[in-house]
């Protein structure tokens, strides 16, 4: 169907990228979502066919990707990440410079091996009890462990899924397979300068905010919450404004809901009945008052079912992935399927105006939970939330631990020997931490992020329809001229730039399969070898220090550390600066740039 174009064709999928990362970057539509989409409007228009759409599930990249993901669960299921933290901490000893340092070092080695999302998910509570027995604040260490986290992703092929979208799209456009630890060199460097940068600015940098926690009263966070008028109340017949609480200067009635309907437009008129739930948004020092003085009751749910002798209060981190995301709280049944009720809900930088069951979570979004301890683990472990209470209690199957770590060493070695190609030596690692229990095909299952290797999976056939159409060939024929003029050196670091700054505000895996075959064309037309440039791509894709949103670990400590938006720019742009340099210059080292192409 792509003869009817004819040379527009190479153009139309040109628009129609600029299209689809225009509306990734305005995240109105979850990423994958808007991946599928465009491979859909791809397939309709003729510029891409069914054969080349199945041929991006023939790459061995996100099978990879899945694998690495159960084996990475294994590890965190049998608690082996947190054993050795404790280890090392316990060896450290008082000294506040070796419990910090090595726990950082500790997260870089770490990442480079298994997936570094649940890496920081499960170090999150370790970093904020640090901080607690440091008298430290939190907001001093939870980026510095997802930027550590990050750049230990860079040391392998296995560190980060980017890597390996990277190896993939880069064997799709006819280059050699890349080894486990052949960009090690530069990824050392890379982590080296990171920790150096920031034990020197992150303490003179990053904001002291010490009220890290919900239940510690972070003063200059709001919450929604609801609150539930019972029946003998002493609130009924009254109107809000004559409700003593109500008249809190920090505490604000966004709305009334009487037998699911909104009261919104009418606040001031009416009068209060047994069962209205107002919805209030407010610091979370009065929320914790307005729970406490049994007056109304609060949350998502009635909460006359927990046994006050077994509840407990405890924050939580909407995770990436989390099955919590997507649909209204209230659909999700937590009080019968857990015995868990959300009392609270905080958007960091975001406005949320609905009463709590109505809610749409987000990555990032800080809940307060109450139920039973062993109620919420169960529920954090299933639906994918970081709990920020100190994990000691949790219950891992800690007797598999050694089989774990023996399957992610021995898929590392034999990667590295080149007995057999990481793909089938991942599968072979799944096979062991499932018949040997250290999860069951349940967790295993659920482990996966699905919508990373749909992602993937959708942005490969786009990928293929770009080379189809011939848009790579225009766009290195409208790069011409640059490549006149430029030096491999100034190529090779606005290839980077590019890259980098593509990454701080589109998805990292789809801007790599995008500009990883650009990458290789540009440096072919300029005579050069296309494999440094792909290597650029590889870590550009991966510094994503500037933003809350560029990097789903990013996201994970937005909440917990209370960080602004612009404490990202001020300690992640110069980081990133700090980046393409040592890349740059590290590159061409082990990679000549005008080696055989």
């Amino acid at each position: 169907m792509i003869e009817w174009l004819g040379p527009n064709a190479g153009w139309l999928a040109l628009a129609l990228l600029g299209v689809m990362l225009a509306v990734f970057a305005s995240e109105r539509f979850p990423p994958e979502m808007v991946a599928i989409g465009a491979v859909a409007v791809f397939l309709v228009l003729g510029l891409l066919d069914s054969a080349s759409m199945v041929g991006a599930l023939a790459n061995a990249a996100p099978l990879t990707i899945a694998c690495m993901f159960v084996i990475s669960a294994a590890l965190v299921r049998t608690g082996a990440i947190l054993e050795v933290s404790r280890f090392i901490q316990r060896k450290a000893g008082s000294s506040k410079i070796l419990v910090i340092g090595s726990t950082f070092l500790l997260t870089v080695v770490v990442s480079a091996f298994m997936n570094n999302i649940p890496v920081v998910m499960i170090l999150i509570p370790v970093i904020t009890g640090i901080a607690r027995d440091l008298n430290l604040a939190p907001s001093k260490l939870l980026l510095p462990l997802s930027y550590c986290a990050i750049m230990g992703g860079t040391c392998t092929l296995i560190g980060t899924s980017t890597n390996l979208v990277v190896d993939g799209a880069a064997r799709q456009a006819g280059l050699e397979p890349f080894g486990i630890f052949e960009m090690s060199a530069v990824g050392l460097a890379v982590a080296a300068t990171g920790l150096i940068y920031l034990a020197i600015v992150a303490p003179r940098v990053l904001p002291d905010r010490k009220d890290f926690s919900l239940l510690d009263g972070a003063g200059e966070s709001r919450f929604i919450t609801d609150a539930r008028i019972p029946d003998g109340s002493s609130l009924i017949g009254r109107r809000p404004e004559d409700v003593p609480f109500l008249k809190l200067r920090d505490l604000r009635l966004l709305d009334v809901v009487r037998h699911s309907q909104t009261l919104r437009h009418d606040i001031d008129q009416i009068e209060l009945q047994a069962g209205d739930r107002l919805v209030l948004e407010s610091p979370m020092s009065e929320v914790l008052s307005l729970h406490r003085d049994g007056e109304v009751r609060v949350g998502s749910d009635d909460l006359e079912d927990v046994s006050e002798s077994r509840a407990v209060l405890v924050e939580a981190v909407v995770g990436p992935g989390s099955r919590l995301t997507g649909a209204p709280l209230k659909s999700y049944r937590l009080r019968r399927r857990f015995g868990v009720y959300v009392v609270a809900v905080h958007r960091h930088g975001g406005e949320i105006s609905d009463h709590v069951g109505r809610i749409r979570l987000n990555p990032g979004d800080s809940v307060l939970l109450e139920g039973a301890p062993e109620d919420i683990e169960r529920m954090s472990r299933e639906l994918g939330l970081v709990d920020l209470a100190r994990p000691e209690d949790q219950a891992f199957r800690r007797e598999r631990a050694p089989i774990a770590i023996a399957t992610l060493i021995g898929v590392v070695v034999l990667a590295a020997l080149n007995i057999m190609p990481i793909v089938g030596l991942a599968v072979i690692g799944v096979a062991i931490v499932l018949f040997s229990g250290c999860l069951d095909p349940e967790e295993a299952f659920d482990s996966i992020d699905w919508r990373i290797l749909a992602l993937i999976v959708a942005m490969l056939a786009i990928g293929a329809a770009l080379d189809r159409t011939g848009s790579i060939d225009l766009l290195v024929g409208a790069a011409r001229p640059l490549l006149a003029v430029a030096s491999p050196l100034v190529l090779l670091a606005l290839v980077y730039a590019v890259t980098s700054f593509l990454t701080e505000t589109v998805t990292n895996n789809a801007v790599a399969i995008v500009i990883t075959p650009v990458a290789a064309a540009l440096a072919l037309a300029a005579g050069l070898d296309p494999r440094p440039f792909v290597v650029a791509v590889m870590f550009a894709a991966s510094a994503s220090f500037a933003t809350p949103i560029g990097y789903q670990t990013n996201t994970l400590v937005y909440g917990p550390g209370h960080y602004r938006f612009m404490d990202f720019v001020k300690i992640g742009v110069p980081l990133n600066v700090v980046m393409l340099i040592v890349a740059v210059v590290m590159i061409p080292m082990i990679w000549p740039l005008e080696g055989a192409g």
